[in-house]
């Protein structure tokens, strides 16, 4: 049998002589290779409003100002080196850039910042280069930075202040907290008149210590996180606040019980109070609270919110500009996620947003604050649009005409938006579109298509009915090169199935991973389809996972099975089945529920039992194990191992923090007990995934996996 290398790059001919189209060579499928990016689109990334009409980013290993004009300026090359005031940076070091309204740009490295960059004589102050966390206020300069755990303030005049002493691995300041849950991505909040930020003090002291196990040293050591798994006990979180001014620190009072969650932080526009929305452990419940920002003292619970399921918010309170008694909370306490106007006594003013779509950003306000600008679904749960809102009477206006999915910035001065937008057949695309004339588009640059060399399989969609009948799932099948519907292929269903996450969208290529094309050139089906479950699709679509994760998703994921068995042209006795993380999950309790459907599967770093998985989300969408016995039994794979009769192959990197690698090591034991045969692979020194170099190898283990063993 003729064997073809993963990496050959085999070259087509035609009757008519040598041609230049060829497939995809293996190692420019994935990232992480030296060729990967050689051929990916390029995007502009970090934009930012700058001045007043224009906006700055990231593009091509340069940073750009754009103008409302569609003209594009290199102000630095990120890939050197640039001397300010004698002091030579490194760009590969920049951490952040702050534009400001007048024109002027500040950046931070991770050693230092840079005052007023765009000047020749622009002023440096150096940060402690072992910052761990680096957060700059745009208004005043002063930066505040944490390291080992400890929280600093470095003054516009050099001077460093360090406001705690008792950080350490069980006392965490000025970070992301409750495991990066509930939008939770920083740990240090600004006021807006920039003379003081609250942040998070986070006491891990009472969670047990989880080992992983660092290989690389002899002996090996033992590195200690902190874990808290479902049921166990959690940490506890307070919300400090320090004055930059008078160096002084005070706590809000936030009260008992400590076991909850504290999320969304914002500051009331006079830097008066701050707001938190505050989550039971149960996480069904929600309160908004008021707090003096001066004081700590508790004020008010401005509203409530509760759920059958669960609450989960995920952006903080937004005001209007000029109207410091009013914002806009985003909530799905109506099944979708929609915009809510209240004022600050905590009276519901109005809905701004209503209907079977999800608003998924806010991009700012108009000149007079009479309108909201959004991202949405409201075109298609495949795509992303912007859309002009009347926040009185709610009335919209599409600004983004062409399908895709659209990604925008609005100018400090709400007149125009910069459109960063990608489709089935657009690679990436950047366009200056007019708030009152959308329809005389600039365009800032169009992406070249990077394949253009290459042939390219057909992708095809499909909607397919869910388990229930009721509810229109979204699927993406690639079929393989020189496709024959007379002739029968091998299948790869790729899967995740999870919340929080969205696999089919109208981006380029359908969002398709470039192994599934690789994967097509070599004969194969690839199919994906996003179940019940899943993201972007409304709080009923997504909650019916609550208390039994996997049920639905696997039912749906079946009905994604009997879809390809009405094809004639898929095999599906010839059926492989690959997911990672949720969707290694997905791939075992598929294999161990449906044995006999799929020939080989591919489980990389798999939820095993949902009691190894840490509370915030486990208890989400499970509760505690205390209080759904029965769920977290039907959902554990360890009883299920005796019923594995399909080729497995399951891959952990063995200092995974997110799913711990007791997961798959408590499943090969239960295989062991049953006496069931199993292939396993182990990524030493790698966390939950497998990134850099190393991917390469990765995916040329799956790939040899599975073309053997189906």
């Amino acid at each position: 049998m003729l064997r073809i290398s993963l990496v050959t790059v085999l070259v087509l001919f035609s009757v008519n002589g040598f041609c230049q189209n060829r497939f995809i060579p293996f190692d420019a499928c994935i990232p992480g290779s030296k060729t990967y990016n050689r051929y990916s689109a390029k995007y502009f990334s970090l934009v930012k409003p700058f001045g007043v009409n224009q906006w700055i980013g990231k593009f091509d290993e340069k940073l750009v100002k754009i103008g409302t004009d569609g003209t594009m300026t290199t102000l630095f090359n990120l890939n050197g080196k640039v001397d300010f005031v004698g002091d030579s940076l490194d760009f590969k070091n920049l951490v952040d850039y702050y534009p400001d309204g007048n024109g002027s740009l500040k950046l931070l490295f991770k050693s230092a910042v840079v005052y007023n960059a765009l000047n020749i004589d622009a002023s440096v102050m150096p940060i402690s280069a072992e910052a761990d966390i680096r957060n700059l206020n745009p208004i005043t300069g002063g930066v505040a930075f944490v390291t080992n755990d400890n929280l600093f303030f470095l003054k516009p005049n050099n001077e460093p202040i360090q406001i705690t002493t008792d950080g350490s691995s069980h006392i965490v300041y000025g970070q992301s907290v409750h495991r990066n849950e509930f939008g939770i991505e920083n740990g240090i909040f600004w006021s807006p008149n920039g003379l003081s930020f609250a942040f998070y003090r986070m006491d891990q002291s009472m969670v047990t210590d989880y080992p992983l196990v660092d290989i690389s040293a002899t002996p090996a050591v033992v590195q200690e996180i902190k874990y808290p798994m479902a049921g166990q006990i959690s940490h506890q979180v307070t919300i400090g606040v320090f004055d930059t001014g008078s160096g002084q620190t005070i706590f809000l009072n936030t009260g008992e019980p400590v076991d909850r969650y504290f999320t969304n932080i914002s500051w009331t526009p006079d830097s008066k109070h701050i707001y938190v929305a505050e989550i039971n452990r149960g996480q069904d419940t929600m309160w908004f609270n008021s707090y003096n920002s001066q004081s700590g003292s508790f004020e008010k619970t401005l509203f409530t919110e509760t759920s059958n399921t669960y609450v989960e918010p995920q952006n903080p309170a937004l005001f209007l500009p000029g109207q410091p008694d009013k914002f806009v909370w985003q909530s799905r306490r109506n099944g979708f996620n929609h915009l809510y106007l209240y004022n600050t006594n905590g009276d519901l003013l109005r809905q701004i947003t209503s209907g079977d779509f999800e608003i998924t950003g806010i991009l700012g306000f108009s000149p007079k604050n009479s309108e909201v600008f959004v991202e949405s679904t409201e075109s298609s749960p495949l795509d992303r649009h912007i859309y002009k809102v009347n926040i009185a009477n709610g009335k919209r206006q599409k600004l983004t005409k062409k399908p895709g999915t659209h990604s925008a910035v609005l100018a400090k001065n709400g007149t125009a938006i910069f459109d960063n937008w990608t489709s089935e057949t657009v690679p990436s695309q950047a366009d200056i579109i007019p708030v009152k004339a959308p329809d005389k588009i600039k365009s800032v640059y169009v992406n070249e298509n990077p394949l253009k060399d290459f042939v390219l399989p057909e992708v095809r969609n499909m909607i397919i009915k869910s388990a229930d009948k009721r509810t229109d799932l979204f699927g993406r099948m690639m079929l393989p090169f020189q496709f024959d519907s007379t002739k029968k292929y091998p299948v790869i269903v790729y899967v995740y199935g999870g919340p929080h996450a969205q696999l089919v969208t109208n981006r380029w290529e359908w969002s398709v991973k470039r192994w599934q094309q690789y994967m097509a050139y070599r004969g194969f089906i690839t199919f994906t389809v996003d179940n019940r479950g899943s993201a972007n699709r409304g709080q009923t679509f997504e909650a019916v996972i609550h208390r039994q994760l996997g049920k639905c998703e696997m039912e749906d994921q079946m009905e994604g099975v009997k879809y390809l068995a009405g094809l004639g042209y898929a095999d599906t006795a010839r059926m492989a089945l690959h997911g990672w993380s949720y969707g290694g999950y997905m791939t075992i309790s598929m294999l161990t529920h449906y044995p006999g459907v799929f020939k080989v599967g591919v489980a990389g770093g798999p939820v095993i039992d949902w009691k190894y998985y840490e509370i915030m989300y486990g208890e989400r969408y499970m509760d505690k194990p205390s209080e759904n016995r029965e769920g977290y039994a039907n959902c554990s794979l360890l009883s299920r191992a005796g019923l594995l009769q399909d080729r497995l192959m399951i891959i952990h990197g063995t200092v995974d923090p997110t799913v711990v690698w007791q997961n798959s090591l408590a499943f090969v034991k239960s295989c062991v007990d049953n006496h069931i045969l199993i292939d396993y692979m182990v990524y030493p020194g790698h966390p939950h995934n497998v990134i850099g170099p190393d991917r390469v190898h990765l995916m040329e283990t799956i790939t040899r996996y599975i073309t053997e063993k189906l």
